[in-house]
């Protein structure tokens, strides 16, 4: 187990010159960053000590900067114990979602190849049977298309074609815009959208035109047998054999590994990069975030249907049952999301804040909950800030 040092003790802790003369020691003026976010990191070894996860990587943004980091614990308990380390890659299942296809979908709204209210079969037109003529693809991106949760997995189907078929012909759970449902056919179905405008293959168009302008050199999708040591493995397939370098969802994984809804792999350092740039971006600050800050803004602020409770940007959660990595403090014009494999990005513009919480909470068997773990580093991280209410 391994706990990194801390990155300089930012903006509000530097002492002039003048100041120092009067303290013998830095610690006498201020308190230190490894105090200041002590409760963090002893909220992370308990809940690895409880077995909530095998390790975490924990890194908190703010004003411009990370302000404090964590590692511990383990990457891998099988086949034979790895420390975790802050250059540990994790499969960063939904977290695709808002920020590489959603991201995507935006750029081409923002070109002008794409049009929100349009409706999906403008795009694909197979996609009009069962009922489901008038879902756009503000309603895919918010998840109140009317669509089922994900694809049916019980037969041994394989294959993107056959995945292409099944969205395409797939039923209605509910009516369009009627009520809030998670649903990875609804990214699935922008990642196709996404690919049939732009005429790349999702993961192309993803590192031509999200991760090179941001400088995420380290993310992508079907990642190199190479970087397999230092990629965090999740569990076993149906076929006992460990995920590591795989994407772990099921219906990405028949698809060949890229789709709307999963199949980026990341580490900390360009997750960072990314929730940096955005802030920034937000803020109209210089950024290498690739989309403008109005077309941004639209991402981040509510754009479920009038008169619905469950707020939704373009791809990023607001306010659900989802949002508990908010934790009690940020403010409600704070955004985020996570994935299934244990990994969570909470934002909040109004502090110039950011929480990036990475586990492989699955590995080795599945059955682990990071749930309150994410919301108490949240509210912890937002105390140790200074930070008091919503706003």
């Amino acid at each position: 187990m391994m706990m990194l040092p801390q990155e300089g003790l930012g903006r509000r802790a530097f002492l002039t010159s003048s100041m120092a003369l009067t303290c013998s020691m830095l610690t006498a003026c201020a308190r230190p960053r490894q105090a200041q976010f002590a409760d963090v990191d002893q909220l992370v070894r308990t809940a690895i000590r409880d077995s909530q996860a095998p390790g975490a990587v924990v890194a908190i943004g703010h004003e411009g900067q990370i302000v404090h980091r964590y590692v511990y614990g383990n990457r891998a308990l099988v086949p034979q114990q790895e420390p975790m380390t802050w250059e540990t890659h994790f499969d960063m299942a939904s977290l695709t979602k808002p920020t590489m296809t959603a991201l995507a979908v935006m750029q081409l709204v923002e070109q002008g190849d794409l049009h929100l209210d349009d409706p999906v079969t403008c795009y694909l037109p197979a996609f009009g049977i069962n009922g489901k003529r008038s879902i756009t693809l503000r309603l895919l991106l918010t998840h109140y298309s009317g669509l089922p949760a994900d694809l049916p997995l019980e037969d041994a189907w394989s294959g993107k074609p056959e995945a292409v078929r099944r969205a395409m012909t797939s039923p209605l759970a509910n009516p369009p815009a009627e009520k809030f449902v998670y649903s990875d056919i609804n990214f699935i179905t922008l990642g196709l959208i996404v690919e049939k405008v732009s005429g790349l293959a999702l993961n192309d168009y993803v590192s031509r035109n999200i991760l090179t302008p941001i400088g995420m050199t380290q993310s992508g999708y079907l990642p190199d047998t190479s970087l397999k040591p230092v990629i965090a493995p999740t569990q076993y397939d149906e076929k006992n054999v460990l995920l590591r370098g795989v994407v772990h969802d099921p219906t990405a994984r028949r698809m060949g590994g890229v789709a709307g809804h999963a199949g980026l792999f990341s580490d900390a350092h360009d997750m960072c990069l990314y929730a940096q740039a955005l802030l920034d971006r937000l803020a109209g600050r210089p950024s290498t975030f690739p989309l403008k800050r109005e077309t941004l803004l639209l991402m981040a602020t509510p754009q479920q249907p009038a008169g619905k409770v469950d707020l939704r940007g373009l791809g990023w959660d607001i306010s659900t049952h989802y949002s508990t990595p908010r934790g009690d403090i940020f403010s409600h014009h704070s955004f985020g999301h996570t994935g299934f494999t244990g990994t969570s990005l909470w934002i909040d513009p109004d502090s110039d804040s950011y929480v990036l919480i990475l586990t492989n909470r699955v590995h080795p068997s599945g059955g682990h909950s990071v749930v309150k773990l994410r919301h108490d580093i949240a509210t912890e991280a937002a105390r140790d800030l200074g930070l008091t209410s919503h706003t």
